[in-house]
Protein backbone atom coordinates (compact mmCIF):
# COMPACT_ATOMS: atom_id res chain seq x y z
CA UNK A 1 0.00 0.00 0.00
CA UNK A 2 1.55 2.98 -1.55
CA UNK A 3 1.34 6.15 1.34
CA UNK A 4 3.22 9.12 1.85
CA UNK A 5 6.42 8.40 3.37
CA UNK A 6 6.92 10.28 7.30
CA UNK A 7 10.03 10.37 8.66
CA UNK A 8 13.01 8.44 7.30
CA UNK A 9 10.04 6.31 5.91
CA UNK A 10 9.74 3.76 8.46
CA UNK A 11 5.77 4.75 8.62
CA UNK A 12 3.80 6.64 6.09
CA UNK A 13 0.31 8.11 5.53
CA UNK A 14 -1.90 6.22 3.97
CA UNK A 15 -5.55 7.75 4.89
CA UNK A 16 -7.61 6.75 7.30
CA UNK A 17 -7.53 3.37 8.59
CA UNK A 18 -9.85 1.02 7.28
CA UNK A 19 -12.67 -1.29 8.57
CA UNK A 20 -14.03 1.19 11.14
CA UNK A 21 -17.26 1.36 12.25
CA UNK A 22 -19.20 4.55 12.95
CA UNK A 23 -19.82 5.03 16.18
CA UNK A 24 -23.83 5.97 16.68
CA UNK A 25 -25.47 7.42 19.56
CA UNK A 26 -27.79 5.24 21.78
CA UNK A 27 -31.53 6.22 20.76
CA UNK A 28 -34.13 6.71 24.25
CA UNK A 29 -34.64 3.08 25.59
CA UNK A 30 -32.46 1.04 23.21
CA UNK A 31 -30.43 -1.26 25.38
CA UNK A 32 -26.67 -0.53 25.09
CA UNK A 33 -24.46 -3.42 22.84
CA UNK A 34 -22.11 -5.17 24.64
CA UNK A 35 -18.67 -4.25 23.78
CA UNK A 36 -16.25 -6.77 24.67
CA UNK A 37 -12.28 -5.56 23.84
CA UNK A 38 -9.69 -8.32 23.74
CA UNK A 39 -6.14 -6.53 23.98
CA UNK A 40 -2.41 -8.51 23.80
CA UNK A 41 0.27 -6.75 25.54
CA UNK A 42 3.89 -7.36 23.47
CA UNK A 43 2.15 -8.12 20.27
CA UNK A 44 6.09 -9.35 18.84
CA UNK A 45 6.13 -11.39 15.95
CA UNK A 46 7.65 -14.26 17.20
CA UNK A 47 7.89 -17.87 16.01
CA UNK A 48 5.36 -19.73 18.04
CA UNK A 49 2.48 -18.58 15.56
CA UNK A 50 0.16 -17.18 18.05
CA UNK A 51 -0.67 -13.21 16.37
CA UNK A 52 -1.18 -14.75 12.86
CA UNK A 53 -3.34 -17.14 14.24
CA UNK A 54 -5.44 -14.45 16.10
CA UNK A 55 -5.44 -11.87 13.24
CA UNK A 56 -7.15 -15.06 11.32
CA UNK A 57 -9.59 -15.49 14.44
CA UNK A 58 -10.55 -11.81 14.22
CA UNK A 59 -10.86 -11.66 10.36
CA UNK A 60 -13.14 -14.91 10.71
CA UNK A 61 -15.62 -13.83 13.12
CA UNK A 62 -15.33 -10.10 12.47
CA UNK A 63 -13.83 -9.02 15.59
CA UNK A 64 -10.93 -5.82 16.31
CA UNK A 65 -8.55 -6.10 18.92
CA UNK A 66 -5.95 -3.46 20.71
CA UNK A 67 -2.30 -4.85 20.21
CA UNK A 68 -0.32 -2.95 22.38
CA UNK A 69 3.13 -3.26 20.71
CA UNK A 70 6.03 -3.28 23.07
CA UNK A 71 8.48 -0.35 21.45
CA UNK A 72 11.46 -2.80 21.29
CA UNK A 73 9.91 -5.15 19.23
CA UNK A 74 10.97 -3.33 16.44
CA UNK A 75 14.74 -2.55 17.69
CA UNK A 76 16.67 -5.53 16.36
CA UNK A 77 18.83 -6.90 19.69
CA UNK A 78 22.31 -6.07 18.13
CA UNK A 79 21.04 -2.35 18.72
CA UNK A 80 19.88 -2.79 22.41
CA UNK A 81 22.25 0.17 23.19
CA UNK A 82 19.86 2.55 21.58
CA UNK A 83 17.58 2.30 24.36
CA UNK A 84 18.29 3.98 27.73
CA UNK A 85 15.45 3.26 30.07
CA UNK A 86 14.76 5.48 32.96
CA UNK A 87 16.52 4.26 36.17
CA UNK A 88 18.32 1.38 34.73
CA UNK A 89 21.31 1.06 32.78
CA UNK A 90 21.35 1.28 29.13
CA UNK A 91 19.83 -1.48 26.61
CA UNK A 92 18.51 -3.16 30.23
CA UNK A 93 15.38 -4.98 29.66
CA UNK A 94 13.32 -7.31 31.66
CA UNK A 95 11.78 -8.79 28.12
CA UNK A 96 14.23 -9.97 25.23
CA UNK A 97 15.20 -8.07 22.62
CA UNK A 98 13.87 -9.91 19.74
CA UNK A 99 15.90 -11.39 16.62
CA UNK A 100 16.12 -9.70 13.46
CA UNK A 101 13.43 -12.35 11.65
CA UNK A 102 11.34 -11.67 14.55
CA UNK A 103 11.06 -7.64 14.43
CA UNK A 104 10.46 -8.33 10.83
CA UNK A 105 7.83 -10.46 11.65
CA UNK A 106 6.52 -8.29 13.81
CA UNK A 107 6.62 -5.17 11.64
CA UNK A 108 4.46 -7.04 9.22
CA UNK A 109 2.27 -8.10 11.35
CA UNK A 110 1.30 -5.10 13.35
CA UNK A 111 1.06 -3.58 9.42
CA UNK A 112 -1.67 -6.31 9.00
CA UNK A 113 -3.22 -5.69 11.85
CA UNK A 114 -3.89 -2.25 11.41
CA UNK A 115 -5.21 -2.73 7.87
CA UNK A 116 -7.84 -5.70 9.06
CA UNK A 117 -9.08 -2.45 11.30
CA UNK A 118 -7.13 -3.20 14.56
CA UNK A 119 -5.97 -0.87 17.12
CA UNK A 120 -2.01 -0.61 17.84
CA UNK A 121 -1.58 0.65 21.70
CA UNK A 122 1.12 0.67 23.07
CA UNK A 123 3.03 -1.45 26.05
CA UNK A 124 6.56 0.86 26.10
CA UNK A 125 9.60 -0.71 26.36
CA UNK A 126 11.61 -2.82 29.16
CA UNK A 127 8.77 -4.50 31.26
CA UNK A 128 10.36 -3.48 34.52
CA UNK A 129 8.55 -4.75 37.27
CA UNK A 130 8.39 -4.84 41.37
CA UNK A 131 10.76 -2.93 43.24
CA UNK A 132 13.00 -1.26 40.84
CA UNK A 133 10.14 -1.09 38.04
CA UNK A 134 8.23 1.58 36.86
CA UNK A 135 5.75 2.14 39.69
CA UNK A 136 8.64 4.38 40.49
CA UNK A 137 8.73 6.18 37.35
CA UNK A 138 7.72 10.06 37.53
CA UNK A 139 6.17 11.61 34.76
CA UNK A 140 9.06 12.66 33.30
CA UNK A 141 10.31 9.26 33.41
CA UNK A 142 6.96 8.10 31.55
CA UNK A 143 7.74 11.05 28.62
CA UNK A 144 11.19 9.21 27.95
CA UNK A 145 9.89 6.07 27.78
CA UNK A 146 6.64 6.95 25.89
CA UNK A 147 9.18 9.34 23.36
CA UNK A 148 11.51 6.15 23.14
CA UNK A 149 8.74 3.44 21.91
CA UNK A 150 7.68 6.02 19.43
CA UNK A 151 11.15 6.35 17.95
CA UNK A 152 11.96 2.59 17.92
CA UNK A 153 8.74 2.40 15.48
CA UNK A 154 9.25 5.26 14.07
CA UNK A 155 12.66 5.00 13.26
CA UNK A 156 12.88 1.07 12.71
CA UNK A 157 14.72 1.30 9.24
CA UNK A 158 17.19 3.70 10.43
CA UNK A 159 17.68 1.91 13.40
CA UNK A 160 17.66 -1.86 11.73
CA UNK A 161 18.85 -0.51 7.96
CA UNK A 162 16.37 -3.08 6.95
CA UNK A 163 15.41 -2.47 2.94
CA UNK A 164 13.26 -5.36 2.26
CA UNK A 165 9.94 -4.91 4.65
CA UNK A 166 7.27 -2.16 3.83
CA UNK A 167 6.58 0.90 6.25
CA UNK A 168 4.26 0.74 8.47
CA UNK A 169 0.92 2.45 6.58
CA UNK A 170 0.28 4.60 10.04
CA UNK A 171 1.59 7.82 11.65
CA UNK A 172 1.90 6.16 14.92
CA UNK A 173 2.05 9.72 16.85
CA UNK A 174 -1.64 9.83 15.71
CA UNK A 175 -2.37 6.34 15.96
CA UNK A 176 -1.37 6.06 19.13
CA UNK A 177 -3.77 6.61 21.97
CA UNK A 178 -3.65 4.56 24.53
CA UNK A 179 -1.31 1.63 26.23
CA UNK A 180 -1.36 -0.62 29.33
CA UNK A 181 2.15 -0.43 32.06
CA UNK A 182 3.70 -3.53 32.75
CA UNK A 183 2.16 -5.53 35.20
CA UNK A 184 -0.50 -3.03 35.68
CA UNK A 185 2.35 -0.68 37.56
CA UNK A 186 3.08 2.70 37.80
CA UNK A 187 -0.11 4.02 36.60
CA UNK A 188 -0.08 7.21 39.32
CA UNK A 189 2.85 8.43 37.51
CA UNK A 190 1.44 8.22 33.36
CA UNK A 191 -1.71 9.24 33.70
CA UNK A 192 -0.54 13.35 33.66
CA UNK A 193 2.39 12.43 30.85
CA UNK A 194 -0.59 10.50 28.96
CA UNK A 195 -3.32 14.23 29.43
CA UNK A 196 -0.33 15.85 28.48
CA UNK A 197 -0.35 13.62 25.22
CA UNK A 198 -3.73 14.07 24.47
CA UNK A 199 -3.76 10.26 25.10
CA UNK A 200 -7.41 9.55 25.73
CA UNK A 201 -7.32 6.37 27.67
CA UNK A 202 -5.54 4.16 29.78
CA UNK A 203 -5.73 -0.17 30.48
CA UNK A 204 -3.35 -0.42 33.14
CA UNK A 205 -5.72 -0.53 36.75
CA UNK A 206 -5.96 -3.85 38.15
CA UNK A 207 -9.16 -5.65 39.33
CA UNK A 208 -11.92 -2.99 38.28
CA UNK A 209 -15.26 -3.93 38.71
CA UNK A 210 -17.65 -4.69 35.91
CA UNK A 211 -19.36 -1.53 35.66
CA UNK A 212 -19.00 1.65 33.15
CA UNK A 213 -16.45 2.95 32.58
CA UNK A 214 -15.74 6.65 33.62
CA UNK A 215 -12.69 8.93 32.86
CA UNK A 216 -9.64 9.71 35.45
CA UNK A 217 -6.94 12.58 35.35
CA UNK A 218 -9.78 14.90 35.91
CA UNK A 219 -11.54 13.89 33.20
CA UNK A 220 -9.36 13.67 30.29
CA UNK A 221 -8.43 9.68 29.92
CA UNK A 222 -11.08 7.18 29.90
CA UNK A 223 -10.15 4.71 32.29
CA UNK A 224 -10.66 0.68 30.97
CA UNK A 225 -9.40 -2.00 34.02
CA UNK A 226 -8.85 -5.51 33.71
CA UNK A 227 -12.18 -6.70 35.74
CA UNK A 228 -12.30 -8.97 38.43
CA UNK A 229 -14.51 -12.14 36.67
CA UNK A 230 -15.78 -15.11 38.88
CA UNK A 231 -13.66 -18.01 39.16
CA UNK A 232 -15.42 -21.29 38.80
CA UNK A 233 -14.57 -23.30 41.80
CA UNK A 234 -13.72 -20.50 43.98
CA UNK A 235 -15.01 -18.22 46.16
CA UNK A 236 -12.52 -15.05 44.88
CA UNK A 237 -12.53 -13.44 42.20
CA UNK A 238 -9.74 -13.46 39.17
CA UNK A 239 -8.11 -10.10 36.81
CA UNK A 240 -9.24 -10.94 33.29
CA UNK A 241 -5.80 -12.12 31.90
CA UNK A 242 -4.52 -14.87 31.49
CA UNK A 243 -1.33 -14.65 33.83
CA UNK A 244 -3.58 -13.94 37.16
CA UNK A 245 -5.74 -17.20 35.94
CA UNK A 246 -2.16 -19.10 35.32
CA UNK A 247 -1.30 -17.71 38.79
CA UNK A 248 -4.03 -19.48 40.77
CA UNK A 249 -3.74 -22.34 38.73
CA UNK A 250 -0.21 -23.02 39.36
CA UNK A 251 2.10 -20.08 40.20
CA UNK A 252 4.79 -18.60 38.87
CA UNK A 253 5.34 -22.00 37.07
CA UNK A 254 4.61 -21.94 33.24
CA UNK A 255 5.16 -25.39 33.07
CA UNK A 256 2.38 -26.72 35.82
CA UNK A 257 1.10 -30.02 36.15
CA UNK A 258 0.62 -31.03 32.20
CA UNK A 259 -1.78 -33.67 34.22
CA UNK A 260 -4.30 -30.65 35.22
CA UNK A 261 -4.26 -28.84 31.62
CA UNK A 262 -7.52 -30.08 30.41
CA UNK A 263 -9.35 -28.75 33.96
CA UNK A 264 -7.28 -25.85 33.88
CA UNK A 265 -8.14 -25.11 30.42
CA UNK A 266 -12.14 -25.49 30.99
CA UNK A 267 -11.48 -23.28 34.05
CA UNK A 268 -10.03 -20.49 32.08
CA UNK A 269 -12.81 -20.55 29.79
CA UNK A 270 -15.47 -20.88 31.90
CA UNK A 271 -14.24 -17.25 33.93
CA UNK A 272 -14.42 -15.61 31.03
CA UNK A 273 -18.01 -16.29 29.77
CA UNK A 274 -18.81 -16.07 33.51
CA UNK A 275 -17.78 -12.67 33.45
CA UNK A 276 -19.02 -12.00 30.17
CA UNK A 277 -22.25 -13.86 30.47
CA UNK A 278 -22.49 -11.65 33.98
CA UNK A 279 -22.48 -8.29 31.78
CA UNK A 280 -24.21 -9.57 28.98
CA UNK A 281 -27.17 -10.05 31.12
CA UNK A 282 -27.10 -7.31 33.09
CA UNK A 283 -25.92 -4.03 32.98
CA UNK A 284 -23.34 -4.34 29.57
CA UNK A 285 -20.74 -2.92 30.80
CA UNK A 286 -17.91 -3.28 28.49
CA UNK A 287 -15.88 -6.28 29.18
CA UNK A 288 -12.24 -6.71 28.83
CA UNK A 289 -9.96 -9.53 28.53
CA UNK A 290 -5.98 -9.00 28.32
CA UNK A 291 -3.68 -11.57 27.10
CA UNK A 292 0.02 -12.19 25.82
CA UNK A 293 1.22 -14.11 22.83
CA UNK A 294 2.29 -16.95 24.96
CA UNK A 295 2.49 -20.83 25.40
CA UNK A 296 1.92 -20.62 29.39
CA UNK A 297 0.75 -24.62 30.40
CA UNK A 298 1.09 -26.03 27.18
CA UNK A 299 -1.03 -22.88 25.61
CA UNK A 300 -4.38 -23.52 27.27
CA UNK A 301 -4.86 -19.74 27.79
CA UNK A 302 -4.88 -18.70 24.10
CA UNK A 303 -7.24 -21.85 23.83
CA UNK A 304 -9.44 -20.36 26.36
CA UNK A 305 -9.51 -16.99 24.68
CA UNK A 306 -9.85 -18.58 21.78
CA UNK A 307 -12.95 -20.98 22.38
CA UNK A 308 -13.90 -17.23 24.32
CA UNK A 309 -14.53 -15.39 21.51
CA UNK A 310 -15.78 -18.42 19.40
CA UNK A 311 -18.90 -18.49 21.96
CA UNK A 312 -19.40 -15.10 22.03
CA UNK A 313 -19.04 -13.59 19.11
CA UNK A 314 -22.35 -14.04 17.44
CA UNK A 315 -24.46 -13.64 20.18
CA UNK A 316 -27.23 -10.46 19.67
CA UNK A 317 -25.82 -7.29 20.16
CA UNK A 318 -21.99 -8.44 20.86
CA UNK A 319 -19.39 -5.73 19.54
CA UNK A 320 -16.39 -7.04 19.12
CA UNK A 321 -14.13 -4.12 19.23
CA UNK A 322 -10.73 -2.28 19.92
CA UNK A 323 -10.35 0.38 22.94
CA UNK A 324 -10.44 3.09 20.46
CA UNK A 325 -13.61 2.24 19.10
CA UNK A 326 -14.92 1.98 22.39
CA UNK A 327 -14.00 5.18 23.40
CA UNK A 328 -15.16 6.85 19.85
CA UNK A 329 -18.67 5.03 20.54
CA UNK A 330 -18.71 6.63 24.71
CA UNK A 331 -17.83 9.55 23.31
CA UNK A 332 -20.73 10.18 20.35
CA UNK A 333 -23.13 9.34 23.97
CA UNK A 334 -25.08 12.06 25.86
CA UNK A 335 -23.12 12.65 29.03
CA UNK A 336 -26.79 11.79 30.88
CA UNK A 337 -26.95 8.59 29.27
CA UNK A 338 -23.38 7.70 30.31
CA UNK A 339 -24.26 8.97 34.17
CA UNK A 340 -27.30 6.73 34.27
CA UNK A 341 -25.37 3.55 32.88
CA UNK A 342 -22.55 4.13 35.72
CA UNK A 343 -25.29 3.39 38.46
CA UNK A 344 -26.00 -0.05 37.63
CA UNK A 345 -23.30 -2.18 39.67
CA UNK A 346 -22.33 -4.80 38.81
CA UNK A 347 -24.50 -7.97 37.75
CA UNK A 348 -27.35 -6.05 38.14
CA UNK A 349 -30.48 -4.99 35.11
CA UNK A 350 -31.79 -1.75 35.07
CA UNK A 351 -35.38 -1.68 36.99
CA UNK A 352 -38.24 -1.64 34.60
CA UNK A 353 -35.66 -2.73 31.62
CA UNK A 354 -33.87 -0.63 29.04
CA UNK A 355 -36.42 1.69 27.64
CA UNK A 356 -37.80 2.46 31.10
CA UNK A 357 -34.59 3.11 31.94
CA UNK A 358 -32.82 5.32 28.88
CA UNK A 359 -36.23 6.49 27.69
CA UNK A 360 -35.26 9.79 28.69
CA UNK A 361 -31.83 9.52 26.54
CA UNK A 362 -30.49 11.92 24.09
Amino acid sequence: MKGKPIGDGSTSDTGAQPNQPKPEKLKPGERPPQFVVFSWDGAGGTSDGQFPRFLKLAEQYKATMTFFLSGIYTLPKGKSHLYAPPKHPVGASDIPFLSDGAVKSTIKLITQAWLAGHEIGTHFNGHFCGANGVGKWSPEDWESEIEQAIGFVTQWKTNSGFTDVDPFPFDYRKELIGGRTPCLEGQKGLLPTAAKLGWKYDASSPGGLQMWPQKVQDGKIWDFPLQSIPFPGHSFQVLSMDYNILFNQSGDNVHGDSGKYNDWRNQATQSYLAGFDRAYNSNRAPFFVGNHFEQWNGGIYMDAVEETLKTIANKPEVRLVSFRQLVEWLEVQDESTLRKLRTLNVGKAPTGGWETFLGTAG
